[in-house]
């Protein structure tokens, strides 16, 4: 359900507004479910749609880009733009501009390694770059530092429980009996572009059964327990991003 300044909307009246094809399934959906989602205008929906899109465009660059996973233990960067701290996470150098650094991810790709939470984290800054524009994000994420879930406080992540989930949402697939001398594969983080397609830094864009069938692979000796997609859903607050603007 979508409430426009507190009065719910049907999706006829909603769909005079959009030709995208991604824009009118997303639509879809939000009218569909029984979560609702509100707004005060219908510019937060269109920045929302736009920003969802830009994280899914981020996704498949960056799956694309040559990036390697590995353990934080043995993540590094490209030395010209950030610094490799000792606990694996990348800070920004100083006088480089932050814009020109996470792009640099996309570019060079061959030159960092990381794990899935950072990955997932690099995904979400390229896609407030793309829906910002630069010169802003140059201004708000200017000591840019890329480790786990840790975000910036301009780029507010928000997580909720439930099924209904959204081209664009960051999901989680838990795997309850991993391998303890695999670790990090207790869970994959990935960004959902709906129709069964999921990205996930370490397995590429699959389908939900493959990444179970993966992660079921990485598991201790005599599992109990299947990997599974949860039923928790994380996003950006994204009417706090479009006040950057």
């Amino acid at each position: 359900m979508i409430r426009i300044n507190h009065q719910v909307v049907e999706q006829k009246e909603l769909l005079h507004n959009f030709t995208n094809k991604e824009d009118i399934s997303i639509i879809k959906q939000l009218t569909e479910y029984q979560a609702v989602y509100e707004y005060q205008t219908i510019s937060q929906l269109k920045f929302e749609l736009s920003f969802r899109k830009n994280t899914m465009k981020a996704a498949q660059e960056l799956n694309k880009s040559g990036v390697k996973f590995t353990t934080f233990r043995y993540a590094f960067c490209n030395k010209k733009y950030w610094n490799r701290l000792r606990n694996g996470g990348f800070l920004i150098k100083a006088n480089v501009p932050p814009s020109t650094a996470i792009l640099d991810i996309l570019k060079n790709g061959k030159l960092y390694a990381f794990e899935c939470s950072t990955g997932i984290a690099i995904v979400l800054y390229i896609a407030t770059l793309y829906s910002i524009g630069s010169e802003r994000f140059d201004i708000l994420f200017a000591r840019l530092y890329l480790m786990d879930w840790q975000f910036d406080d301009d780029l507010p992540i928000l997580q909720k429980f439930g099924t209904d989930y959204l081209p664009g949402d960051v999901l989680h697939f838990n795997n309850p009996d991993f391998d303890p001398k695999q670790p990090w594969w207790r869970a994959e983080n990935v960004i959902y572009f709906g129709d069964d397609k999921y990205y996930g830094h370490g397995v590429g864009i699959r389908g939900a059964n493959t990444i179970i069938e993966f992660l079921n692979k990485k598991r201790k000796k005599d599992p109990e327990t299947s990997a599974y997609l949860m039923q928790m859903i994380t996003r950006p607050h994204y009417q706090s991003l479009q006040n950057h603007l």
